[in-house]
């Protein structure tokens, strides 16, 4: 694998809100990053190479209870506010558990971003801007 966690923790904290998500997404495909699961319970994050090595955060913070229903409308609402850069990453992931959202699987190669609930179903799926 060419990229290592620190790698990657080094190019997040650069990372201040969602505003800022496109040139990390650009910074970690470039360290070699094919695809990424995160996930909003416990802010896990496995990051996968082309290989389909992979390498994980480990939990980021305490338990977040994902609620079983999923709010699709209200969950856009908060995802726009959440990449105009009106909240913080931890104020997103609480939003994604009010509203059902298990996690997402960002695809570095189709660029996009998938958004699902606890049964994996897709909920959401959008293009990251490039």
């Amino acid at each position: 694998m060419k990229f290592t966690i620190n790698d990657i923790k080094a190019e997040h904290q650069k990372v201040k809100s969602g505003a800022d998500f496109p040139q990390y997404i650009k910074a970690i495909k470039n360290l070699g990053v094919s695809h990424y699961t995160s996930y909003v319970d416990n802010g896990n994050t496995e990051y996968f190479d082309t290989n389909n090595d992979s390498d994980q955060t480990g939990p980021k913070y305490n338990n977040l209870i994902v609620s079983e229903k999923v709010d699709l409308e209200n969950f856009k609402a908060r995802l726009l506010l959440h990449q105009q850069g009106g909240t913080d990453y931890i104020t997103f992931c609480n939003d994604c558990a009010e509203n059902g959202i298990e996690g997402w699987m960002m695809d570095l190669e189709a660029m996009t971003c998938t958004y699902f609930d606890k049964e994996r179903a897709n909920i959401l799926v959008e293009q990251i801007p490039a």
